[in-house]
């Protein structure tokens, strides 16, 4: 799963890397979307770059209300899908079964670029579970494209999602509970995932072709990151060991 992300980079540098213009919206122009922490269940908004306005990144909040709900019951609508993530990602196996995903899967793709983002590990000490986060980053240090899907409720809010898809190995020994992984597009798909022309299978196949393992570093940080009012700092980042972590990352 994906519930957390780090974006540091200014909309001027994201606008160079990806060749795109910022369209705020109602937002104020001079206003930064950058977080070391990112907490999804906190529906902040984020940058997009959208199918239906090639070109641009737009700010949108995270957590996908479906097409058909209103957007002005966003508080309600998030507070009773808790359990299910809130609309924070979404399964990529059920793009075009759900009701909430297939309207958008043709239409309404997003990249959501991020410098990294966090998920937890579950280690034992003296016998019981505890969580570890670990942060996640290319290793050449470029922005990270999560692929997205994105709705528009009859009140005209926008909200997006996070794609997820069964873990690869890094992801299986570090993400050991929930098996899964975000879809991290490769550089050379950003065009493709927001064309037009992409049929059911071929944005399949966009998925299952995602970057591998071996372009992606990870390692763990401190348990801060889930402390109310400490995640959010340059410094979450720093790597920490630990000694009941056995793994090799």
């Amino acid at each position: 799963m994906c519930y957390g992300t780090r974006v540091v980079r200014m909309a001027e540098q994201l606008e160079l890397f990806y060749n795109v213009k910022r369209l705020n919206g109602e937002m104020d122009p001079g206003k930064e979307l950058v977080y070391n922490y990112a907490n999804g269940f906190a529906h902040p908004n984020l940058w997009i770059l959208p199918q239906e306005r090639k070109g641009n990144m737009i700010p949108v909040m995270w957590g996908l209300i479906p097409h058909y709900k209103l957007g002005a019951d966003a508080k309600d609508y998030y507070k009773e899908t808790i359990r299910y993530g809130s609309g924070l990602n979404a399964k990529s196996e059920k793009l075009f079964e759900s009701n909430n995903y297939k309207k958008s899967a043709l239409t309404r793709r997003c990249i959501v670029p991020v410098d990294g983002f966090y998920e937890p590990h579950t280690a034992k000490k003296n016998g019981k579970d505890f969580k570890v986060p670990f942060y996640f980053h290319r290793k050449d240090d470029h922005p990270v494209n999560l692929a997205g899907i994105y709705a528009v409720t009859p009140d005209k809010i926008v909200t997006f999602t996070i794609l997820t898809k069964a873990a690869t190995p890094l992801f299986a020994k570090i993400h050991n509970k929930k098996f899964r992984r975000p879809v991290i597009l490769n550089d050379a798909d950003i065009d493709v995932w927001l064309d037009d022309g992409l049929n059911e299978r071929e944005v399949m196949e966009v998925i299952d072709d995602d970057m591998p393992d071996a372009k992606i570093n990870a390692y763990p940080i401190s348990k801060d990151l889930y402390k109310r009012g400490e995640g959010d700092r340059p410094d979450i980042i720093e790597k920490v060991e630990y000694p009941e972590i056995e793994i090799e990352y």
